[in-house]
């Protein structure tokens, strides 16, 4: 039996507002093995980011458990959790979230450079060919298209080698042909890798790529973790 990398248990998530404790996740419950890919849809505020931030360690619930790669994250402290993060744990997001002051090579680089890899200068250069951006990797993110700070973005998170990549909405910044070509090159580099991907969007073609699917619908799973109809 495949191993799990990825397990929540009963989440639930709220939050005071000034008209009471908002729910934004009720009793989210599934398992993923190792080497899947999971798309995380519903419609806007049904919850999916706080998912992922949660299924990261990014944020904790408010009750209910996740274990990451066999530990249970939930239970750990925020310096616990972010070393686990950087062990395990890769990001690309809508935004990019690249350092202006950084090339795309430094860019790269930093996540290996924190954990203290001798390797994270060769690495990176790697990434940034097998991304098609040899060329660019003196550039800084305002020199860059979109397209290609979200080809950097994916570069760094896979330079990681992370056991589970967390992607939110990736192409959600991104023209209909540029975010293909985005999407076609998150999962192309995720088969090579043999990471687990957890992706949030709203895109029905892209979620389709992806062997299970959860709906969500306002913090609630409409129905068990199923496999995706594409």
């Amino acid at each position: 039996m495949t191993t799990p990398i990825l397990r929540a248990q009963g989440l639930v998530k709220r939050v005071p507002t000034a008209e009471g404790e908002l729910t934004i996740l009720d009793g989210i419950d599934f398992t993923l093995p190792a080497g899947a890919s999971l798309a995380v849809v519903g419609a806007s505020g049904s919850g999916k980011t706080t998912l992922l931030g949660i299924l990261a360690g990014l944020d904790l619930p408010t009750s209910g458990q996740v274990w990451l790669d066999g530990a249970e994250i939930t239970s750990m402290s925020e310096e616990e959790r972010a070393r686990a993060r950087a062990n395990a744990v890769g990001f690309v997001f809508q935004t990019f979230q690249l350092i202006d002051s950084l090339t795309a090579l430094e860019n790269v680089m930093l996540p290996a450079e924190l954990r203290g890899d001798g390797s994270a200068r060769a690495d990176a250069a790697e990434y940034l060919r097998r991304v098609g951006l040899e060329e660019r990797v003196t550039h800084y993110p305002r020199q860059l298209s979109g397209g290609e700070q979200q080809r950097v973005a994916i570069a760094r998170a896979f330079a990681s080698r992370p056991s589970v990549l967390f992607a939110d909405e990736p192409t959600g910044n991104l023209d209909t042909a540029t975010g293909r070509r985005v999407a076609d090159l998150l999962f192309d580099l995720n088969r090579e890798s043999s990471a687990t991907l957890v992706l949030v969007t709203h895109d029905k073609s892209l979620a389709g790529r992806c062997e299970h699917v959860i709906t969500l619908e306002a913090g609630r799973m409409v129905m068990p973790m199923a496999r995706a109809a594409g």
